[in-house]
């Protein structure tokens, strides 16, 4: 008798892979080892597929069997009584399996084992290489085990084999919508429960400086498909290695699930009595309690995640260096303005000494300032290769002494490694990132990786993901690493739309551009001082491209001076730790998360927070962006953070930097949704004062603002056409209780353009004299009729009625001014200047003359067409004498 038979607790691949088997042994019978998961079960019960024979265990003669075909397991552990059978010398063994064959998994005399995503995979492709034809049925049983197998083709395990496969399975009539039914299934309460119990004791352990959480939870019954919750905690959290354990009854339920190389989960679960692929597992314990194997596991872990750390893995790169000429103050200035505190010194390419701050400090102390470095360099020093091994390196470092490596490779400088680097790849549990140049010593901080592509799949437009999957390939082909940066990944994290896309190229940046907009259909608007670029795409949308660069301010206050960096010293430039985030774009490391400043745990903890001490100092500016930050995503600043910022307030360092600085700075914050919460702050830390002494965020300018912010709301609800730029009407509410002189003194100070200006120093008076009039028109119980609010109000600019309504404390008089936007302020008049030219008039003042006498006819009812408009100009006007027949009424 031939058996088909695979892993107990069935998924998927085993059914479309026993399916798929059944085609080559047309004569064997298909049995279940054990249970199957519950979607698999649900499938049978759904589905009309039952047609197809499942025979049960229990009517199987197991010593009839004479050849046993087994379907996506090797090992006879998994497949329940089946394991005996496999392990007789009579039984003829076919195995097809896309699981490693290891040295104590059964032997077949068949064996068809493929590197690939899934059985089914196998399968089809010996169906593609023999031309065996699928019906479509089958193809889609196939296509359900491939597809689950595989998450939908998008794990990181997916071969080109996998797609392959799929298409011609969906050639042969495989129907992706079944696919799709019974492979997203909703949760049940039980599930909801336990999974909440498994996010509850998530935990995380470093083995050997990689992350592994660990969940576990205990249930009295079976609840079906851990793995599927086991993949949900895996997403929500972007974890890169997870393993699960959860007592039901008297067995224990592990599931495995890993991206990492360094953790193969098949083989640490492999000591649990199950198995599976490298990235994902699982086992049933039955001679252990759950306290047991939690005990256990951790001893696992160390055994199986033992990476073999190389320099080139945590090394940063490149290098900042002096040459063996330049001086010790030549030296001291550098070891300042990037922060750092040793530097290799360079005999043209060589490494020929190695430079610290405290010699370089002592140096200067005893006035050799002007002496060469070389002069009192150490010699003494040791450097390694690329491969050296951590160990060594250990010893180096720790043994010798030596807290500064260089790394170097055919005589050449590529990188170095300090005791800091050291320290915090043994202990602190960062990932170190398989990546030449991930960053510069000096600031104590280490990388923080993490898996983000699930966010970009499934937060991001497909055109935009196609374009940064294109931006990442041109990246590969140039052999240069790019990034997208900033409040885009910011936001990403926070599920927060943002279309501002800034990409960091580790290389020129504006060549990268270039070479970008040839191959796609773009343009390209570089800006060569500044070695940025703009991406502008068809449709108008636009990428910024910028060389990954560093920064120093020669004073406080002043425009930086902007150097050619690592993507480290680039984010370190940033404003905030939650800015200073980055997500690597190139194919090999597509979605990885790089977090050297602790962003994600601020933005976990809803802190702004600076990056250095100095960070107001040399740009106060980031004052007023630390304000913004905080109120646009409702966090709270640090409390260090906040201690700087007084003080810099304090020291006057916003007395130093430009007046347009600070006006662009304050038209961004007045731009959001709702500026009062940021207003309210900057009169709180005394940057209103700054601005002018009479500044301040009372009750008053609170009601204004409020008032403002509805008039604004309610204007742009009604889709006028005409854009209102609302920091303006802020702006007018702040300098309400302003007297004139005082105005202008801000807008001095400010520096704004001259239409800004004007704007400000006439607008106001303007719209304070026609609300003047208009409430005393009211309080006289004498309202206006339409055609006098029309010319009362005409000529002011939106921002200025708007303005007018926070103003202005009568509802009455807000209602006038409503009124006239949404009904007065679109009249116009049929008539045009060559009308009345036909009709004999010269040109001159007396058009205005005729058109408002025309409005008022029509706003009073007296004219409703374009001939009621021609009789009336008829009637009133005389081409000759250019005057009224009729005294205007």
């Amino acid at each position: 008798m031939d058996v088909i038979t695979t892993h107990i607790n069935a998924d998927f691949d085993c059914l479309g892979g026993m399916i798929a088997v059944r085609k080559l042994y047309p004569d064997a019978v298909m049995v279940f080892a054990g249970a199957q998961e519950r979607s698999l079960r649900e499938f049978f019960m759904q589905s009309a597929f039952y047609a197809y024979e499942f025979r049960r265990i229990k009517d199987i003669d197991l010593d009839a069997i004479t050849r046993l075909i087994l379907v996506d397991v090797c090992q006879a552990e998994r497949i329940g009584p089946f394991g005996e059978v496999a392990k007789r010398p009579d039984v003829e063994l076919h195995i097809y399996d896309h699981h490693p064959n290891k040295p104590h998994a059964l032997r077949g005399t068949v064996e068809e084992i493929r590197s690939v995503g899934s059985t089914v995979t196998v399968l089809t492709h010996i169906f593609m290489e023999r031309d065996i034809h699928p019906t479509s049925d089958e193809a889609t049983m196939m296509l359900l085990g491939l597809y689950e197998d595989t998450s939908k083709l998008l794990s990181h395990a997916t071969s080109t084999a996998d797609y392959q496969a799929a298409a011609y399975l969906v050639e042969h009539g495989g129907n992706l919508n079944t696919v799709s039914d019974f492979l997203v299934q909703e949760l049940t309460s039980d599930q909801v429960a336990l999974l909440h119990e498994l996010l509850q004791s998530l935990t995380a352990i470093n083995i050997n400086s990689i992350d592994v959480h660990i969940a576990h939870a205990s249930v009295d019954d079976f609840i079906g498909d851990l793995a599927v919750l086991t993949h949900k905690i895996k997403d929500m959290h972007a974890l890169n290695a997870l393993f699960v354990a959860v007592r039901m009854g008297d067995r224990v339920f592990m599931v495995g699930r890993s991206r990492l190389p360094e953790v193969s989960a098949g083989d640490i679960l492999e000591e649990f009595g199950g198995g599976g692929h490298s990235f994902a597992s699982s086992a049933t314990v039955k001679d252990l309690t759950l306290v047991q194997v939690l005990d256990k596991l951790p001893t696992v872990l160390r055994r199986h995640v033992n990476p073999h750390w190389e320099a080139r893995h945590i090394m940063f790169s490149p290098v900042k260096s002096v040459r063996k000429t330049d001086t010790i103050a030549q030296v001291r200035e550098i070891l300042t303005r990037y922060n750092i505190n040793a530097m290799p010194v360079l005999d043209n390419e060589r490494v020929a000494g190695i430079i610290t701050r405290q010699v370089a400090e002592k140096a200067a102390h005893h006035l050799l300032q002007e002496v060469p470095v070389s002069e009192y360099m150490s010699s003494d020093f040791s450097a390694v290769a690329p491969d050296t091994a951590l160990q060594e390196l250990q010893e180096l470092i720790v043994d010798r002494h030596q807290r500064f490596v260089p790394v170097v490779e055919d005589g050449k400088l590529v990188g170095a490694l300090t005791r800091t680097d050291l320290l915090h790849h043994l202990l602190s549990g960062a990932v170190a990132r398989r990546r030449k140049g991930i960053g510069e010593p000096g600031n104590g901080l280490t990388l923080k990786k993490r898996g983000v592509a699930h966010l970009l799949r499934n937060q991001l437009r497909e055109p935009l993901q196609e374009t940064l999957a294109c931006i990442g390939a041109v990246a590969d082909e140039l052999e240069t690493n790019v990034y997208v940066v900033g409040g885009f990944v910011r936001d990403l994290l926070l599920r927060q739309e943002n279309f501002d896309v800034d990409i960091v190229v580790e290389g020129d940046g504006i060549a990268f551009a270039e070479e970008f907009a040839r191959r796609h259909e773009c343009r390209v608007r570089a800006h060569k001082k500044f070695a940025t670029a703009v991406l502008i795409f068809p449709d108008d949308f636009k990428v910024d491209v910028a060389s990954a660069r560093t920064e120093y301010y020669l004073e406080p206050g002043a425009l930086p001076t902007v150097e050619t960096a690592s993507i480290k010293l680039d984010l370190y430039r940033r404003d905030f730790t939650i800015n200073s985030l980055a997500i690597a774009l190139n194919k090999t490391h597509f979605g990885e998360l790089l977090d050297y400043f602790g962003g994600q745990s601020d933005l976990r903890e809803k802190a702004v927070r600076v990056l250095h001490n100095l960070s107001f100092v040399e740009d106060p500016t980031r004052m007023f962006r630390a304000i913004r930050f905080e109120q646009r995503l409702g966090f709270q600043m640090g409390g260090h953070t906040e201690h700087l910022l007084k003080s810099a307030v304090r020291m006057g360092f916003l007395e130093r930097i430009s007046g347009p600085r600070v006006f662009n700075e304050l038209i961004i914050i007045l731009r959001e949704p709702d500026p009062i919460p940021a207003m309210r702050r900057l009169d709180e830390l005394d940057l209103l004062a700054f601005i002018h002494p009479q500044l301040s965020f009372g009750s008053v300018f609170n009601r204004m603002f409020a008032e403002a912010k509805r008039a604004i709301d309610w204007y742009e609800l009604l889709y006028t056409g005409d854009r209102c730029q609302r920091w303006k009407v802020f702006f007018l509410c702040l300098f309400s209780s302003l007297e004139g002189s005082e105005v202008r003194q801000i807008v001095k100070r400010l520096g704004m353009p001259p239409r800004d200006e004007e704007f400000f120093d006439n607008e106001r008076n303007a719209a304070h004299q026609v609300m003047d009039e208009l409430e005393w028109r009211l309080l006289q119980h004498k309202p206006p009729e339409d055609s006098r609010i029309y010319f009362m109000l005409k000529d002011l600019p939106v921002e200025t009625l708007l303005y007018g309504m926070a103003r202005t404390e009568h509802e009455e008089t807000r209602r006038l001014i409503s009124h006239f936007i949404t009904h007065l302020r679109q009249v116009r008049c049929l008539l045009r200047g060559r009308d009345l030219q036909s009709l004999g008039f010269v040109p001159g003042p007396v058009y205005r003359e005729i058109f408002d006498e025309l409005i008022t006819a029509r706003l009073e009812g007296k004219v409703a067409t374009r001939e009621d408009e021609l009789q009336f100009v008829k009637q009133r006007f005389s081409p000759k004498t250019k005057q009224i027949r009729k005294r205007r009424e």
